[in-house]
């Protein structure tokens, strides 16, 4: 699929009340609450950078635990639903950027990074994402990845999913916990790992 029409897709699924069921599905209820905890291990975040917003769900939640938060999506459609839903806090920084093109000199102490990268056009763009990622990590920061698994991508026309991505985080971070999400359909089945980077 090229990037052209995976743009056409969100753009649709955006224009929904609830794009991806994110809110209305126990299933995406309890991968945000996992995604939460696992963000949450080390106690409060001074600084974090969530990559690719939806429509805010997981935004809305991670909020309250941080001093600040920097928010990037690809999608200024997804950025402006999140902002509304977030509109009572103002230490939010939105940026609409591709992940691809995103980069700071401001080091994060836990970077999350959640139903994305299999977007990406292919294992060498996925890589390259990651190791931009890695320098915007603080040493001793965390790193939450979230992802349909390999099968389910694959089924979907992309990539690839978690394993592959996570046998590339595990190159250059230490895994620290791994929670398998299933619901109730064959989609509905991703791994979330929570990573420490040990520099």
């Amino acid at each position: 699929m090229s990037l052209d029409k995976k743009y056409q897709l969100l753009e649709q699924e955006l224009s929904s009340d609830d794009p991806w069921r994110l809110d209305g599905n126990p299933f995406e209820r309890e991968r945000h609450t996992q995604m939460l905890r696992l963000s949450l291990s080390q106690g409060g975040i001074t600084n974090a950078l969530e990559v690719g917003c939806a429509a805010g769900a997981f935004t809305e939640m991670l909020a309250p635990h941080c001093q600040r938060l920097t928010v990037v999506d690809v999608m200024p459609r997804a950025i402006g639903r999140a902002c509304q839903r977030t509109k009572r806090w103002s230490h939010i920084t939105w940026i609409a950027s591709d992940i691809q093109q995103f980069s700071t000199p401001e080091l994060f102490d836990l970077i999350v990074v959640a139903e994305i990268l299999y977007y990406l056009e292919d294992i060498t763009e996925m890589r390259a994402v990651i190791r931009n990622l890695m320098r915007m990590l603080a040493p001793g920061g965390h790193l939450v990845f979230g992802s349909a698994r390999d099968a389910a991508c694959r089924r979907w026309g992309h990539a690839a999913g978690a394993e592959t991505v996570i046998a590339m985080l595990n190159e250059m971070l230490s895994e620290v916990e791994r929670v398998e999400c299933q619901g109730e359909s064959a989609n509905e089945d991703c791994l979330l790992v929570y990573f420490r980077n040990p520099s």
